[in-house]
């Protein structure tokens, strides 16, 4: 016992064991630490490598209850992922923040700083200091970010004209599964931003676009309503399926008379009594229903349920009902109508009624399933984005798309300057980097030379799942972006004929790009800067 661990008591005089966990801990410091670390990120960088560009490649991932992820988002790759290296787990935290940020370049950002430290492996080898290396990505960082904006250009958003914020959704969507239906996809998310945008403030509010599924039907079935879909059909089937010009209470009470609290006992030891419980029953559902149609609601949105008898009393009184509407969506729709969320039945005025043009029943195929379609509301600016899909993997890959096709033209609206794609970026910052290293006099020249390799990671992954010859690619590009001086040539993926991107139409945000570049560089100095690690030997 005492060679597993140390017996203590407890304040009660109980016995308990400590034990060392010292010999199923293993140790990791300088080099090795390093080395270890590097390791981690590569393998993690190799994983994402393949699915950068218009033509790479989906994962398919098992989670642990079974179900299947099937997509080339990074940030949801690494998410699924099963990583147990705490750098690996670094290079997960990564992804998301670059997803919860900008919302595009998840993989790109995983690839780059894979590379990074790829080419401080190099120069560790060489004897150099991880800070001078840290030091020298810094450096390199900034001349990089200066040299994006001066390759940048002004992009001009006009409610009038969508051409341009199109191809800009239609960049975002390349790689995507959904580009089966590529402009369709991009017109969508490109209206479903300008609906909800506020130019004034140069910011889009996510809460006011709901993107919801339905399994059945095309890709090229989904659509955009300008209005609240809910999940939900008619509490009655014989209630009318449109009601036109609505008026909605929209109600977070109960169409049930009060219950008597948990604590007290409701005896009831004769006929009369019950006929009695029956009768109030009866009124209060009156009651109910009346101070609702007394405030001139045509169509009743209930968070909670109703019994049948309820519902019975509903159809009767000609007052259609919607029941067991979640939170969120009763937010949404009391946003888009203009209503108030009424909490009490006495609370009830005509004021805090929502309204809306139309508010119809929708079916699909062969099914029974229905949904509610609220529409030409008063506030016009909730919009939701409704994807019909042959299975749920389809849907949820075209949901993860959408959602960084809208956070791209979000970007756009907060900040209106571009780069053209491709690749071209990544070969011109790297051309600028290699430029500034020949001007530093100290040992960071050689981190900021290695960085200047490391980007060109990216281009030669983009020529390398394109099919083409990578390394021949990426010199015949760098060469004629040294010679022509044009910061738009880029690897062709898609073999157009042209290594100008700005005739593709292959646009990428501005605050995307430099994102990418200053998060990779940050959590690459916070990796070199580790140099003891202590976790279990099986890590």
């Amino acid at each position: 016992m005492a060679s597993a661990g140390t017996l203590a008591f407890d304040e009660y005089g109980r016995p308990f064991i400590i034990v060392r966990d010292e010999e199923r801990q293993g140790r990791l410091t300088g080099k090795e630490a390093h080395k270890s670390h590097i390791l981690a990120a590569k393998s993690v960088a190799a994983v994402l490598k393949t699915s950068l560009g218009p033509k790479g490649l989906d994962k398919m991932m098992q989670g642990p209850d079974g179900d299947i992820t099937i997509t080339n988002d990074g940030a949801t790759i690494l998410q699924q992922m099963d990583v147990e290296h705490q750098v690996a787990k670094l290079m997960v935290q990564l992804s998301k923040s670059q997803d919860d940020e900008i919302g595009d370049g998840t993989t790109g950002v995983v690839v780059l700083a894979g590379a990074l430290l790829e080419q401080a492996e190099k120069l560790l080898d060489r004897g150099i200091h991880p800070i001078r290396i840290a030091d020298g990505y810094e450096l390199a960082a900034k001349v990089a970010v200066e040299q994006l904006s001066k390759i940048s250009e002004k992009f001009e958003v006009d409610l009038k004209k969508r051409g341009p914020l199109i191809k800009l959704a239609m960049t975002a969507l390349g790689s995507k599964i959904v580009n089966r239906c590529h402009r369709q996809m991009a017109e969508i998310a490109v209206d479903a931003i300008l609906a909800v945008a506020d130019f004034n403030r140069s910011d889009v509010d996510f809460e006011l676009i709901k993107v919801e599924g339905k399994v059945g039907g095309k890709l090229e079935d989904t659509m955009l309503v300008k209005g609240v879909i809910v999940d939900k059909d008619m509490s009655h089937p014989q209630m009318p399926k449109v009601v036109k010009d609505a008026r909605m209470a929209i109600l977070t009470c109960p169409f049930e008379p009060p219950k008597p609290k948990t604590k007290h006992k409701l005896d009831i030891k004769s006929v009369e009594d019950y006929k009695k419980l029956r009768e109030y029953e009866i009124n209060q559902f009156e009651n109910m229903v009346k101070l609702v149609k007394d405030v001139g609601a045509n169509l009743v949105i209930c968070q909670w349920g109703f019994d049948d008898e309820a519902n019975h009393l509903l159809l009767q009184k000609q007052l259609p009902a919607v029941r067991w509407v979640g939170g969120p969506e009763i937010e949404l729709i009391a946003i888009a109508t203009g209503g108030r969320i009424v909490p009490r039945f006495e609370e009830l005025t005509p004021e805090k009624l929502g309204k809306a043009g139309i508010v119809r029943e929708l079916t699909f195929g062969t099914t029974k399933d229905k949904m509610l379609v609220i529409e030409e509301c008063q506030n016009s600016r909730a919009v939701t984005i409704f994807i019909r899909g042959g299975n749920k993997m389809i849907i949820e890959e075209a949901k993860r798309s959408l959602h960084d096709a809208l956070c791209v033209i979000r970007n756009i609206v907060r900040d209106c300057r571009v780069v053209y794609g491709g690749g071209a970026p990544e070969i011109s910052c790297s051309l600028a980097v290699a430029a500034a290293a020949d001007k530093i006099s100290t040992l960071e020249q050689y981190a900021v030379r290695a960085f200047s390799e490391a980007l060109e990671s990216i281009p030669l992954a983009l020529a390398e799942n394109s099919g083409l010859a990578p390394i021949h690619t990426l010199a015949d590009v760098k060469s004629r972006q040294l010679k022509e001086k044009n910061p738009k040539l880029g690897i062709d993926c898609l073999q157009k004929g042209t290594n100008d991107m700005k005739e593709q139409n292959v646009i990428e945000t501005l605050t995307a790009k430099k994102q990418q570049l200053l998060l990779a560089t940050q959590l690459v100095r916070m990796i070199l800067k580790i140099d003891d690690i202590r976790a279990p030997n099986d890590m």
